[in-house]
């Protein structure tokens, strides 16, 4: 496929919990929108089922877990964060969700899509926990062919949405990556996003070693020179 275009206008960033773009597409992010990209965030989720302090009242953590996605986001220059307000852990793929995320697609008329791999990553079990796995395919219809056909949902249109093509589709976390994005300058960046999730970090020391680790490996099996760091995607070129 072509390369990636280096620079768009605009990108949606579609993830199931708070903290999901930190964790995998934070330094990516920073990229764009050092270079001028406007990128948007999209979570699925509140992310009831997250944190480890028992003394907190679970009926706070949404409003916790809002505060701290806007934080998290604004470190890597993203202002514009929208949830849907789904259940963590009770995410799957249904015609309101991707109506919904249609709906944001082409409101937010973004010429790129970033969203998390549909596909099971065996190898590495852990990054496909399934609200991630029904983001993925969520989004993935929603790209195509759901925004671009005039004719899917009318009650969009209605709404003044008109249809809107989407023409890059990057995913994160896929087993078979074959994009690698070089975040070695907006490491500092990316550790700041995560971080800024304070109720999910009972250990927030082990953060740092832990992703320099993955993301050297990363950039090493790219065959970046030794040193770097990279996140890496899917990418799918979309006509």
């Amino acid at each position: 496929m072509p390369a990636p275009l280096p620079v768009v206008e605009r990108a949606l960033v579609v993830t199931a919990h708070p903290d999901d773009a930190d964790f995998g597409t934070a330094g990516t992010v920073a990229q764009w929108t050092g270079a001028g990209t406007e990128v948007t965030y999209l979570v699925l989720t509140d992310g009831q089922a997250g944190g480890f302090d028992d003394a907190t009242d679970r009926g706070e953590i949404p409003a916790i877990r809002h505060r701290e996605q806007r934080a998290a986001a604004a470190r890597v220059g993203v202002d514009d964060v929208r949830f849907l307000g789904g259940i963590d852990g009770e995410l799957a793929v249904t015609l309101d969700l991707v109506r919904e995320i249609s709906a944001v697609i082409r409101a937010v008329r973004p010429q790129r899509v970033l969203t998390q791999s549909p596909e099971r990553d065996w190898q590495r079990l852990y990054r496909s926990h399934p609200d991630h796995l029904a983001a993925g395919e969520a989004t993935v219809q929603a790209v195509y062919p759901a925004a671009r056909n005039p004719y899917a949902f009318p009650e969009l249109r209605e709404r003044g949405l008109e249809a809107w093509t989407v023409g890059e589709l990057w995913l994160a976390a896929h087993p078979r990556p074959d994009h690698a994005v070089d975040v070695t300058d907006t490491f500092e960046a990316k550790i700041d996003a995560i971080l800024s999730h304070r109720s999910q970090h009972p250990d927030p020391d082990a953060i740092r070693p832990m992703l320099h680790r993955a993301l050297g490996d990363t950039a090493q099996g790219f065959g970046l020179p030794a040193g770097r760091l990279a996140e890496a995607f899917l990418v799918v070129d979309l006509p």
